[in-house]
């Protein structure tokens, strides 16, 4: 059957070629499961229907406004598509901006809870669909979520400890330990984690409003905006700036490698696509950690410890679409 349908297309138009692939996928959209990823950022909205990365069938990207506005289109945005489509959804993945309450027993599991973004405060995002859909939804920070989708498609595969930083806006990190994501009492902020800051050679107090001059506060992009007077991506490769954030993030990637020993360090975000601020990062790094911890890894085989993501902007929402397959998999178990 597959043969007839390739013979067929070839010997059509093009537009009418298109449009029979088209329609061949959306048969075999009937024939399998499928999952809705929901990336929710403090900017953009993303949300997939979708097996994989090579198989999204239906795709949504709006900007954050007011909660109730902005879940009632996700929510038309799903209903819309499973209708469309006539797909059987699986299970469902949310990837939330926070701080987000992860705890299954508590009351609030699920809400978006301390965030400086007012109207998103105390937001019982989890709730809001599970009183709309009847499939099994699976809730996690927005960097676990990315981190998942390294670890599944991308710059992780292969690894069970791995640790994915994104620094932009801000800087988080999600830590995979023994394939299975670290939690805790709460989720990890690596963004907020002390480093060593020279005030002779950075006179910048550091721009967090809880910490001032922790990771975040001295190397996430307001930080550096705030020093230079300059946005991020309008400095000049050459310029002082990069060298500067090269320190601190090596900081971060020395205090990851002695405290948690990873197989990689996976450094995504705004930031860290500035050209050659990466491979600083790596000698850096390599300075600080002053061999004291032995490993080819850390030496002639840095390139494949400290790297960028394979899967660019799309980690996060593509992890989405990896936690709600892992949530698919233990309901069936």
């Amino acid at each position: 059957m597959k043969f007839a349908y390739a013979l067929y297309i070839r010997t059509t138009k093009k537009l009418f070629r298109f449009d029979t692939m088209l329609r061949l996928t959306l048969m075999d959209a009937t024939l399998v499961d499928y999952y809705i990823g929901l990336e929710t950022g403090g900017t953009n909205i993303k949300c997939y229907l979708a097996r994989d990365p090579n198989h999204v069938i239906s795709q949504l990207s709006i900007q954050t406004q007011d909660p109730q506005s902005t879940i009632d289109q996700v929510i038309h945005f799903i209903q819309a598509g499973i209708e469309k489509y006539k797909v059987n959804i699986a299970a469902m993945g949310i990837g939330s901006f926070g701080p987000v309450d992860l705890d299954p027993s508590s009351t609030t599991y699920g809400s978006i809870t301390s965030t400086p973004k007012l109207a998103w405060r105390n937001f019982p995002l989890l709730d809001k669909f599970r009183s709309v859909f009847n499939f099994p939804i699976a809730f996690d920070t927005d960097v676990n979520a990315a981190l998942l989708g390294e670890a599944r498609w991308g710059a992780g595969i292969g690894f069970s400890d791995l640790v994915y930083v994104t620094v932009g806006t801000g800087i988080g990190g999600g830590i995979l330990s023994n394939n299975q994501l670290v939690h805790g009492i709460v989720h990890t902020e690596l963004g907020h984690m002390l480093v060593n800051h020279n005030l002779r050679q950075d006179p910048f107090e550091g721009s967090c409003p809880y910490h001032k001059n922790c990771l975040e506060g001295l190397a996430a992009g307001p930080a550096i905006q705030a020093r230079w007077g300059i946005q991020a991506h309008k400095i000049p490769g050459d310029h002082q700036a990069w060298l500067l954030e090269a320190h601190y993030l090596a900081q971060m990637a020395v205090n990851l490698t002695v405290m948690l020993s990873p197989q990689r360090i996976i450094l995504g975000g705004g930031i860290c696509q500035q050209p050659g601020l990466i491979e600083m990062v790596r000698l850096r790094f390599k300075d600080l950690l002053n061999g004291y911890v032995q490993s080819q890894f850390y030496d002639e085989k840095i390139d494949s410890y400290i790297v960028a993501p394979m899967l660019g902007n799309n980690a996060g929402i593509l992890g989405t679409i990896a936690l709600a397959r892992t949530l698919s998999i233990m309901e069936e178990q």
